[in-house]
């Protein structure tokens, strides 16, 4: 299955949130919505900087993961940011590939 990072900054909103129900209530909804579409959260935390929040999951697929970041997003209380992780395996696999590319200006 494959695996994403999920990126998240509270709003103020989410802010009041997290401080009225704490960050486990967090965790704990988070793994909610990945487990009903059809995934498995890996870990979620919280941190300092551009990012609030920081989850790794497994979901079924790239459409579970944009209806996630969509559903996320479209909520008000946190804007989300979904990257692809790809495990050393796949990338030996990519760079195993011929690619056929001709760059900008040749």
């Amino acid at each position: 299955m494959p695996k994403y990072l999920v990126m998240a900054s509270y709003t103020a909103e989410g802010v009041k949130g997290v401080q009225s129900a704490g960050g486990a209530s967090r965790r704990e909804a988070v793994a909610e919505m990945v487990e009903g579409m059809g995934g498995q959260l890996e870990s979620f935390y919280f941190g300092f900087g551009e990012h609030d929040a920081y989850v790794i999951a497994d979901l079924p697929d790239n459409a579970s993961a944009a209806a996630v970041t969509l559903a996320v997003n479209a909520a008000g209380g946190a804007t989300s940011r979904t990257v692809v992780l790809l495990t050393p395996e796949e990338v030996d696999k990519a760079a195993g590939m011929s690619v056929a590319y001709r760059p900008p200006g040749s």
